[in-house]
């Protein structure tokens, strides 16, 4: 795996000639990711990478959504020192400042991961996320992405036309008001009550994540019109650590977590869209399933209800503007939006 080479790079150049250390930082990290999302091993073996590079001088743990506290709260709980670190969706702090869903998941903005990478690595990302995060008590160490989502719908939806009264899940924030503004009707639910709630018909339809994770756990079982691929949503996974601790490590050890994530986030991205595929695959082959592929014109009519709503919540704080200028400045630079 490429975390393992990236591991052994940073061993080799750092620590050649340095006996083995002890175990000096011992940490835990909430994703929120559950146990059996096929992405949260990934997760693992980036916390694994690093206990590598370090030489055993860290150890992660990374638990599931909700061992520690609920997947909405660990903003908090690494502020405070409960959790040392979290892996998880912005979006679910945009209570505490409407920058944190436009940072987290500006929905129409990406539609690949790799142009979110660039703007994180070379847009002014990082440093803005960190102006963001700072005041909480944590630092961002940099972001992946399980890639542009695809949509579990247990109706056909052909259209953003279709999308009127859907009854369907969707995260906290500008997503809920997006998909509203389309005509659906958006329910707060986190992502360990999807399954239920689509099986019970407790909701029509769900934005959750990649098609592979979907299909993985059985949600086309019940689901069976999803979209793919998908027009909508491609939710940032920010890392974060408690700020404190970040400030008094040595600079070695600094460079080493800030250094892991971007190898960590292309190798998840890669490996989904590699199970994206044949689960695709695998599902088109299945006479009970429907797999639906929006024509650009509708993408091109949801993009713009989207962003209709940028601006919308520019304006309800100071980062939330500095988020959007920033973002949209540098889609207008490569060529990603018109002026």
């Amino acid at each position: 795996m490429k975390l393992k080479l990236f591991a052994s790079i940073l061993l080799g150049s750092a620590f050649a000639a340095a006996p083995a250390v002890a175990q000096e930082y011992e940490w835990t990290f909430q994703t929120s990711a559950q146990a059996g999302d096929n992405f949260f091993p990934m997760q693992q073996a980036w916390a694994e990478s690093v206990g590598e590079a370090s030489d055993g001088r860290i150890e992660i743990t990374v638990v599931p959504v909700g061992t520690v506290v609920a997947h909405n709260e660990t903003l908090d709980a690494v502020g405070a020192g409960i959790l040392q670190g979290h892996i998880t969706d912005p979006s679910y702090f945009s209570g505490k400042d409407p920058a944190f869903a436009m940072l987290g998941n500006l929905v129409g903005a990406w539609s690949a991961p790799e142009q979110m990478f660039g703007y994180m690595e070379n847009g002014g990302g990082k440093e803005l996320f960190n102006e963001l995060v700072n005041p909480y008590g944590l630092q961002f160490l940099g972001a992946s992405a399980t890639g542009v989502e695809s949509f579990i719908s247990t109706k056909p939806i052909h259209s953003v036309e279709d999308l009127k009264g859907v009854k369907m899940r969707a995260p906290e924030g500008m997503v809920q008001e997006v998909f509203a503004a389309a005509g659906a009707s958006p329910v707060n639910l986190p992502g360990s009550e999807v399954y239920t709630s689509l099986e019970k018909g407790v909701i029509d339809a769900a934005d959750y994540t990649v098609f592979s994770t979907n299909h993985a756990q059985g949600m086309h079982d019940f689901a069976k019109y999803p979209l793919y691929p998908g027009f909508h949503s491609m939710p940032i996974i920010e890392i974060s650590m408690n700020k404190d601790i970040y400030d008094g490590l040595p600079d070695d050890l600094k460079k080493i977590l800030n250094d892991s994530v971007p190898t960590f986030a292309r190798d998840m991205v890669s490996q989904l869209r590699e199970q994206d595929e044949k689960a695709v695959a695998e599902a088109e082959a299945d006479p009970e399933i429907t797999v639906i592929n929006w024509s650009d014109e509708e993408r091109a009519k949801f993009r713009g209800i989207a962003q209709s709503q940028w601006s919308n919540w520019a304006e309800r704080s100071e980062m939330a503007k500095k988020a959007y200028d920033s973002v949209t400045t540098y889609l207008v630079s490569e060529g990603l939006l018109e002026e």
